[in-house]
Formats: C-alpha cells, sequence, structure tokens
C-alpha cells in the first residue's frame, strides 16, 4: 500500500497547488509531499509516475534503483521524451499496445531508433498484462517500466474496476 506520494513539477508552483488540493480533499490513505529535487525524488521512490509533454528525458537510468516500476503515461508523440536510454536499457519494458507503443511513444521510438531498446525485447502489452498471457514482474530487484500513449482498452478497464468497486460497496 502506498504511505507516501511525492509531487513535482517543472513549475513549483503548479506542484504545490496539487499538494494543496489533495491535502484539501483529505482522502488519501497516504500522505502527499512536494518533491524538490526530482533527481532524489525518482531515486526515493518506489513506483515513479511521469505525465508529461516533454521532448527531453526527466527520469535518468542513473537514478534508478533495483525494484523500482516506471509509470510513464504522457509523451504521447514520437518527438517526446520521459525516460532516457539508459532507463529503458535497465528496464523490462510493456506498452498499452503495439500499434500505440511501437509508432507514438516517444521514450519507445526513440529507444528502438537508437538501438537501446529492440521489438524482441517488449515484454507485452495491456491487454496480455490483463489477460494474464504477459510475462509479469521478472524478479524483485527487476526495473519494471510501463509505458502508455492511451488507448480505450485502458479506459475501459478503468471504467469495469470503477463499476466493479460501486457494486461492492453498494453490496
Amino acid at each position: 500500500p502506498l504511505r507516501s506520494v511525492r509531487i513535482w513539477n517543472r513549475t513549483p508552483a503548479r506542484a504545490e497547488a496539487l499538494v494543496s488540493e489533495l491535502a484539501r480533499a483529505n482522502e488519501a490513505p497516504y500522505e502527499v509531499g512536494l518533491a524538490d529535487d526530482l533527481k532524489g525524488a525518482v531515486a526515493a521512490a518506489d513506483i515513479i509516475s511521469v505525465a508529461t509533454l516533454s521532448e527531453t528525458p526527466l527520469v535518468k537510468g542513473a537514478d534508478l534503483r533495483p525494484g523500482q516500476h516506471i509509470d510513464c503515461v504522457g509523451a504521447f508523440k514520437p518527438t517526446m521524451r520521459e525516460t532516457d536510454d539508459d532507463a529503458i536499457r535497465r528496464s523490462a519494458v510493456w506498452i498499452d499496445t503495439q500499434a500505440g507503443g511501437l509508432t507514438e511513444a516517444g521514450d519507445i521510438v526513440q529507444a528502438l531508433a537508437s538501438g537501446a531498446l529492440t521489438e524482441d525485447a517488449i515484454r507485452g502489452d495491456l491487454f496480455g498484462l490483463a489477460r494474464g498471457t504477459a510475462e509479469a514482474r521478472p524478479s524483485d530487484d527487476a526495473i519494471t517500466l510501463f509505458k502508455s500513449v492511451g488507448a480505450s482498452i485502458e479506459d475501459l478497464y478503468a471504467a469495469i474496476a470503477v463499476y466493479e468497486a460501486a457494486c461492492r460497496d453498494d453490496a
């Protein structure tokens, strides 16, 4: 379970506003705070969620440690990038869809072009993960990375999860 969440933004005022909003909501079962230093926050985190429009990598492979998971949900164009080649090279990689991951996801497209990643090294897609046909985390020490560019299957899965949770709450 999550105990602590740290938020970083290139514009500190935006990070502060989100932390304040979450603190006011006071519904989170975890503590929320600011991350002043991105490199330090990446090194300390167990789960790193990146949602940016960046064209330059923010998460560097040199800052990662064994057992971390990186969830990249921004950088949805081939020219955008949230992670560097070293992060991709060091990670076991999954993508949301083959079509989107291989043609739109800048983290994947650029890593394929540089040779930091091969198509054969991609361990699976969201469909395979959800069905249990794609290999899961290879070891507790593995650095894992999931790259999404947004696919309707993700919206459907989220809607099903919300519906099922609501049905449990009504029971």
